[in-house]
């Protein structure tokens, strides 16, 4: 029996693997080859940056520099007020004591890749206000973390679990409208079609934004971004002038559709509950390296034991060690929040092209194809191999040969 002449005339199925290669065929291998240096050099930059943080706190402890600034401060009767303030010179001196490592991976190292538009000048103003925030911010918390040490003793790991995530919550929910603005302006972005379809998805998604909002990014970085930051009323849709001007309408609306997947699928909720629990085990597992290693060496660096703030600078360099360590769970928990929103945006967007073409973009600065080890010990969100091909998977089953 003959087939339907419309089955004879049906053109041929979608290439899902012939599609992905031929976007992954517009980064050139010098492209490529830069991408790849720049992104594998991060993998050492983590563990030369612990080791940093090691030789920092071995500074302190060793040259009994921690002893004698909490020697300076015996003379205020507050113990509080103590606390406060060696956290406060602590955080300062350390942050002159990896100043050259900062300046490398933060201004030096991204001008060797092209990818920042900063003067230094510019870059060290940022630098400082970062710092001030840091000072600030970790000065209190560290004073209140000794004061639970000295009132609830062996069970203090619990309580600095729960002090730091509530600095956690109080910092994303302040971050859009306190923080951020410090570092770059945030304009309402003017009626445009543009607006209108990002808007026109968050209100389809239940995303209570009634405004969108440009970063001026490109004072800083070439890099296209965007996000959907804050919680309850300090929510914000924000993206970049990066963005902006670099990427197309399909592109953009295959951004804004991810972004807006994260507040959908509450991933700063669950974040901030996943990232609580590491924060829980760091703080059992610090204490237990702290105590044997102060009745070790605690003689020779001058520390008491737990509640001697002179010991703050090994209890730090160890969350820097147990930080590192944990890299591969921290990146798994944001990959897999990453290719939930992926899905979710392309749903929401219907832009598997414009999605892959970002892809490809943000592959400037990211390894596009890494082995399956490396993409999980390394990448917190999915190569850009993994997102044209789920994008082109996704046209293929919705999509087909309409495009």
């Amino acid at each position: 029996m003959a087939a339907p002449a419309a089955v004879l005339a049906a053109p041929p199925a979608f290439d899902v693997e012939a599609a992905t290669q031929r976007y992954l065929d517009t980064l050139s291998p010098a492209q490529k080859a830069k991408s790849d240096a720049y992104f594998e050099g991060g993998y050492w930059l983590l563990l030369w940056g612990v080791l940093y943080d090691i030789a920092v706190a071995g500074v302190f402890l060793g040259l009994g520099l921690s002893a004698r600034i909490r020697g300076w401060l015996r003379g205020i009767r507050s113990e509080n007020l103590r606390n406060l303030l060696y956290a406060a010179v602590y955080l300062l001196l350390a942050a002159v004591l990896s100043f050259p490592w900062t300046v490398y991976t933060g201004f030096f190292r991204e001008h060797q890749y092209g990818l920042s538009n900063q003067t230094f000048g510019a870059w060290f103003s940022e630098a400082l206000i970062g710092l001030a925030l840091s000072v600030v911010i970790g000065s209190l918390l560290i004073m209140l973390l000794y004061l639970a040490i000295r009132r609830v003793g062996k069970n203090w790991w619990l309580w600095g679990t729960g002090l730091t995530v509530i600095f956690l919550i109080i910092g994303v929910f302040l971050a859009p409208i306190f923080i951020s603005p410090l570092f770059n302006k945030y304009t309402p972005l003017p009626p445009s079609p543009i607006q209108e379809s990002i808007l026109s998805m968050a209100r389809a998604n239940l995303v209570p934004a009634t405004n969108v909002y440009l970063v001026d990014a490109s004072r800083q970085s070439k890099r296209i971004s965007a996000n959907v930051s804050g919680l309850g009323s300090t929510i914000r849709i924000s993206l970049n002038d990066n963005l902006l001007k670099r990427s197309t309408p399909a592109e953009i609306q295959g951004v804004m559709g991810h972004e807006l997947g994260h507040y959908v699928l509450n991933h700063i909720v669950k974040g901030l509950i996943f990232f609580s629990l590491l924060v829980l085990l760091g703080f059992v597992l610090v204490n237990w390296a702290f105590q044997r290693l102060v009745a070790r060496y605690g003689a020779r660096w001058g520390i008491a034991g737990l509640a001697d703030i002179g010991g703050l600078p090994l209890l730090l360099v160890l969350f820097s060690v147990y930080s590192f360590l944990i890299t591969p769970a921290t990146n798994t928990i944001v990959r897999v929040s990453e290719i939930e929103a992926d899905q979710f945006g392309l749903n929401a967007a219907r832009q598997p092209d414009g999605f892959a073409s970002v892809a490809m973009k943000l592959s400037e600065y990211r390894k596009i194809s890494p082995g399956p080890w490396e993409e999980i010990i390394f990448f917190d969100h999915p190569s850009g191999h993994t997102r044209v091909r789920t994008a082109m998977q996704w046209k293929a089953e919705h999509l087909g040969n309409k495009q």
